[in-house]
């Protein structure tokens, strides 16, 4: 703790002060939901299409339509994967981790979903289906599926050991891009953006509000579920941490395998869905 001095004394209403009731940012009344029972009807009509496995400590790219669905599997061990998407249209629209955990909160489940950057702010996916869901929130604030952690990434590796690593979840989904659209490595490191952390349990420590992770509760045959609402382009690192119940941008931890799962519904079954429009804002910004 800082050693207190008279102008970081606490006030003689230091108490009524912390006593005020919290306001929430963002009330999501209004916010447009997704059509559950829609897509609940349609996922029991679903057939794989195609596969993609993700190798421990590397990333795959995968594409998925507009309407279909994907799954993201534990196959072989407790793992978590660090999960990008663009619209696969124009990479410059691409999954905002901020604004959907300013909508959703710190942890996404069934119902919710993935939002894009400015100025489109619409959905890109929308989680239909979560094995983990009867997680929860623990006795230490922790939970799966989250939005509050970056990725780990080589600069910050770099910044706290001084050593260099070329598999942490930043490194590995650059060079997973790059080798999708063809696109220089520096390029498409800009692309690459703050992630859904899929079976990693993470919170934030009571006593001094630090992001910490433990174990993640994920084993074979979980499943992550979404419904793809745009033309999708991912990419899914297995991270180097494993399950992240120790270290991650590690090479020591127990890496495992995860597979990417891409599924097409029986034609017709979505009738009256149609992808979510780019926001209704005029971009004017007063000017």
């Amino acid at each position: 703790m800082k050693p207190e001095t008279p102008e970081t004394q606490a006030p003689a209403d230091a108490a009524a002060r912390k006593a005020v009731a919290p306001v929430i940012c963002y009330p999501v009344d209004t916010l447009p939901k997704p059509d559950m029972a829609l897509y609940g009807r349609t996922r029991e009509t679903l057939t794989r299409v195609e596969e993609v496995l993700v190798p421990a400590r590397e990333a795959r790219c995968f594409q998925v339509p507009a309407g279909h669905f994907f799954r993201i599997h534990s196959v072989e061990g407790p793992q978590v994967g660090d999960l990008n998407l663009w619209n696969a249209q124009d990479l410059n629209e691409r999954f905002y981790s901020g604004k959907t955990r300013a909508l959703h909160g710190t942890h996404l489940s069934t119902g919710d979903r993935m939002w894009s950057s400015f100025p489109h702010l619409r959905p890109l996916a929308t989680i239909t289906h979560d094995t983990l869901d009867w997680y929860g929130f623990d006795a230490y604030g922790g939970a799966v599926h989250d939005v509050i952690g970056t990725r780990c990434d080589p600069y910050t590796h770099n910044l706290l050991s001084g050593r260099q690593y070329h598999h942490c979840c930043h490194s590995n989904l650059t060079r997973a891009l790059a080798s999708e659209t063809g696109l220089p490595p520096a390029q498409a490191e800009r692309l690459v953006h703050d992630v859904l952390n899929v079976f990693m349990c993470t919170g934030f420590t009571r006593d001094t509000g630090q992001y910490f992770m433990k174990q993640s509760p994920v084993r074979p045959g979980d499943y992550l579920e979404f419904f793809a609402e745009q033309d999708l382009l991912g990419a899914l690192s297995a991270c180097p941490g494993g399950d992240c119940g120790d270290q991650h941008s590690s090479d020591a931890a127990a890496c495992f395998s995860l597979n990417v799962e891409i599924l097409a519904p029986l034609e017709g079954s979505l009738q009256g869905w149609a992808p979510p429009p780019p926001n209704g804002y005029d971009g004017s910004h007063g000017l």
